[in-house]
């Protein structure tokens, strides 16, 4: 018996080498006893992965024949739940199944709810300097506050994600992906705060590859949906330079400078620029709707 009512639930975990910790937070779900299917997507795991999860008659289990990716895993799950809802979360330990229910009783009034790391949860304090960078980066992206960009750790309608499932990287930059998606076409989005435990065993997670990853990713999301959040700034800098500096040598040297001119002129071709992108990115969205 489902969560819901009236709804299916359909639980998706990737796993990658998650032998030690994955048939505990099975256990868990299946205790809860609020999903109508639990699938594992096993992303070509070199240990026992799998064969811990085979033993759980409750647990489907898909399995990638070799390493794709975290996000890859995620829309392999996806695209095999028959729920109309889907809850992601990891098998790592990180997301603890008992907060379940919490992130489920919001799923009426809301179109996706992400569980939100609290500052009780217990991560390195690179990685919450590294949140914190991205979370302030989104929401000036999505002009509303985003509270845990890269949590794994959500519920969300099954039509919405497999209308962005395009657009979903095969990486660990899911979540971020989807969260400035369907926060920039106007969905509902809640944040539910829960306490994370540290994980068990190494993380997959490689700070410098990855954050610099994460930031590219927001930047290209801003260029398709917003991309004068993004252009613009960069124009009115070019400019405000230009103009200084070109009028400080007028004054100083009397005679015009050939590198503000030409910061002005970038200026003035990046504002162009993203006027245009804007349109397009309007024109997609006009496009979608019919």
């Amino acid at each position: 018996m489902g969560y819901f009512a009236d709804k299916r639930l359909s639980i998706v975990i990737p796993a990658y080498n998650e032998e030690q910790v994955i048939g505990r937070v099975l256990d868990e779900i299946i205790g809860l006893n609020v999903a109508d299917e639990i699938i594992v997507v096993n992303d070509g795991s070199k240990d026992g992965t799998s064969a811990v999860v085979r033993t759980r008659e409750q647990v489907r289990l898909v399995e990638h024949p070799y390493n794709i990716g975290n996000g890859a895993a995620v829309k392999t799950g996806v695209r095999a739940a028959t729920g109309d809802v889907i809850l992601l979360m990891d098998g790592d330990g990180q997301h603890p199944p008992h907060e379940i229910p919490n992130l489920l009783q919001h799923m009426g009034a809301y179109d996706m709810v992400v569980g939100a790391r609290s500052s009780a949860s217990e991560a390195q304090a690179h990685r919450t300097l590294a949140n914190r960078i991205f979370n302030s980066y989104a929401s000036y992206v999505v002009g509303r506050p985003v509270l845990d960009l890269t949590s794994g750790f959500r519920a969300i309608r099954a039509p919405l994600i497999r209308n962005f499932l395009y657009l979903l990287p095969n990486t660990f930059s899911y979540p971020t992906t989807i969260t400035i998606a369907l926060f920039r076409a106007g969905f509902a989005v809640k944040y539910q705060p829960f306490v994370s435990p540290a994980r068990v065993g190494k993380s997959k997670i490689r700070p410098l590859r990855d954050g610099l990853r994460f930031l590219l990713t927001i930047t290209r999301l801003a260029v398709l949906f917003v991309p004068l959040k993004i252009f613009l700034p960069v124009s009115l800098t070019a400019l405000g330079f230009g103009l200084v500096y070109t009028s400080f040598v007028l004054v100083t040297q009397q005679r015009f400078s050939g590198a503000g001119g030409l910061a002005i002129t970038v200026g003035v071709l990046t504002f162009l620029l993203g006027l245009v992108s804007e349109q397009i990115a309007l024109l997609r969205y006009i496009n979608s709707d019919r």
